[in-house]
């Protein structure tokens, strides 16, 4: 497993805690916390993309 399926795995049990607190704060709280998880894992792939093509243009 990856590091960035790791942290999508994460930000879908922040939803899942948000979907089941009555709580507004603590709702908002969790989805907070999901897209925090979701933006690490973008920024792990996009990363991760640029290395592959930056690797590929160098022809290695």
């Amino acid at each position: 497993m990856d590091q960035a399926t790791i942290l999508r795995d994460r930000a879908a049990s922040e939803r899942a805690a948000a979907a089941a607190t009555t709580l507004p704060q603590r709702r908002a709280m969790h989805e907070r916390a999901a897209e925090a998880w979701d933006t690490m894992a973008f920024q792990i792939e996009d990363t991760s993309e640029r290395a592959a093509v930056n690797k590929a243009a160098k022809g290695q």
